[in-house]
């Protein structure tokens, strides 16, 4: 089996990087995580993907100003350096541009904290506790140029308990979001075109 080479893009700790490298280290995996990147030089989740044997990388946006694409650009050269056949957005926390979108069209996911199409962008949470919802969960989706918007690929979903507040719910969907990224990414480098 040929797998599938993937960049994962972080900002932070990289939980959702941490389990699907996890899944990736059974050999009938599909994808072989080869690239984790981030935006933040020392973001903790680096030495995690490093403990995995994974390359890391970091291309600081801060340096690039308000120029987005010029940022974009290199995070490219970085990718396509590496052979990247699709990407995995884990906790990255950048709204990326048509641009790179385009260029990665079919080829780059995410993972979103509510059950899309409900409550694309911020504060999913919250939202979910105003409106009264019996339940909540997270989906990994294509990335398109709309926020959020995207074909879904996999969901999980949970009970919203009467007692919950926004804190409990993350991290009880977060908890969720560990088990539901490998699966779906394994569901995605089913139909991505190489």
């Amino acid at each position: 089996m040929t797998r599938v080479r993937l960049g994962i893009l972080i900002s932070g700790r990289g939980s959702n990087m941490e389990a699907i490298l996890q899944a990736s280290a059974a050999r009938d995996y599909p994808a072989e995580p080869v690239l984790v990147l981030t935006n933040r030089p020392g973001a903790a989740g680096l030495a995690i993907a490093e403990t995995f044997g994974v390359a890391t990388d970091h291309v600081d946006h801060r340096q690039f100003g308000e120029d987005r694409e010029a940022f974009e650009r290199e995070l490219n050269t970085r990718l396509s350096a590496a052979n990247i056949d699709l990407i995995a957005l884990a906790g990255f926390m950048r709204v990326l541009t048509p641009w790179f979108v385009r260029k990665w069209h079919g080829r780059l996911i995410n993972i979103h904290p509510s059950l899309l199409p409900k409550y694309p962008g911020l504060h999913t949470h919250k939202r979910v506790l105003e409106a009264g919802d019996p339940t909540h969960g997270c989906s990994v989706h294509w990335v398109t140029e709309g926020v959020d918007e995207g074909a879904v690929i996999d969901q999980s979903a949970l009970d919203v308990a009467p007692d919950d507040t926004p804190e409990t719910l993350a991290k009880r969907v977060l908890t969720l979001e560990h088990d539901l990224y490998p699966r779906a990414l394994k569901l995605a480098c089913a139909e991505i075109k190489r």
